[in-house]
């Protein structure tokens, strides 16, 4: 799901998650980590020129006058010089590499992991560790000789969002953030559009903004907020409008009655009613709901005003083969 969501989808052939002991997500990262760092070591660690300052023995780049002075270098045959040097203390690797140590240091990860990552750790002694925060993985340059260092600094990212660390203790504790209501949400929405970006062979598959079908002449028409859709999927003869919702429940309850959640109705039903302004296919959009799968499996059909009304759900405990299906099958009738 996640190679999906981060449209890493190479890495998912790449990284092996089998035989994970332990039921929580931290161990499913630490042997992503492994996995995917054992890769990246036959690779090769990546590396760029960095400017050095040292006092060494031999003329190197560029002497620095002031400082071999101050210091009287010279006098032990040394001078102080400034050169560049092909290094893979790179950010990238800092990261990574204070990931690994916190990995190892968290009391609840076994023995087999911590192993698999202090094994890889040693490719990462000359590397220094840093203090992490949110602006430091918005620093790593990405380019398309290390694009391989994208999902696995997005796995280190979240391992920061999650892994809390008491400062005065030391001990850390990992939070659950498929019960996160903001990280899973966002997670949900781009795993089913990019799961549909890549399979859909033939389909445009994207986020469509849609303004609301007000007169043209409205002269409060700017002060209306623009509609997003998750996913809009279009092709010759249809097109389909998604809205993922992750959410504990598709239903409210009151009393002995059981309802859909009127929200998520009106909220698809605003993007089909109003992209109609389009005109073509958009006269007839259809529109599906789709939730994780709690307790049962939802297959609700509609037709309201015109418009078919779809609720899913999909089960993302199930083998991979499965989820696949169900997605595949959730569009394939309808955008035929």
């Amino acid at each position: 799901m996640l190679c999906y969501a981060w449209d890493r989808l190479k890495e998912k052939d790449i990284i092996s998650v089998d035989n994970i002991e332990g039921n929580d997500l931290l161990h499913l990262f630490s042997r992503v980590m492994i996995s995917g760092l054992n890769y990246l070591v036959k690779r090769g660690l990546d590396r760029r020129y960095l400017c050095v300052n040292d006092d060494i023995s031999f003329i190197r780049g560029k002497i620095d006058f002031n400082n071999s002075i101050k210091t009287l270098q010279w006098f032990k045959g040394r001078m102080s010089c400034e050169y560049d040097d092909l290094s893979h203390n790179v950010l990238q690797n800092q990261i990574i590499k204070t990931t690994i140590e916190q990995l190892v240091k968290y009391k609840g990860l076994n023995d087999e992991l911590k192993d698999g990552l202090l094994n890889v750790y040693k490719y990462f002694r000359d590397i220094d560790t840093i203090k992490l925060n949110k602006r430091v993985f918005k620093e790593v340059q990405i380019n398309r000789n290390n694009q391989y260092y994208d999902f696995l600094i997005k796995i280190c990212e979240t391992i920061y969002d999650n892994l809390l660390i008491d400062e005065n203790t030391g001990q850390s504790k990992f939070k659950e953030f498929e019960r996160d209501p903001k990280q899973m949400p966002y997670l949900f929405e781009n795993f089913v559009r990019n799961f549909y970006k890549r399979e859909l062979k033939g389909c445009k598959v994207y986020r469509e903004n849609i303004n609301w079908d007000t007169d043209d002449d409205n002269i409060f028409s700017e002060y209306l907020p623009q509609m997003q859709t998750d996913i809009s999927i279009e092709t010759d003869k249809k097109k389909i409008i998604i809205d993922t919702k992750f959410y504990k429940d598709a239903f409210t309850y009151y009393m002995n009655s059981k309802k859909l959640i009127s929200s998520n109705l009106y909220q698809l039903f605003a993007y089909l009613k109003n992209v109609e302004a389009k005109g073509g296919l958009n006269t007839k959009a259809e529109g599906i709901l789709v939730y994780p799968m709690v307790n049962q499996q939802i297959d609700y059909d509609y037709l309201i005003q015109g418009h078919k009304v779809m609720i899913r759900t999909v089960d993302l405990n199930q083998e991979w083969r499965l989820i696949h299906k169900r997605l595949i099958d959730i569009v394939v009738d309808e955008r035929s």
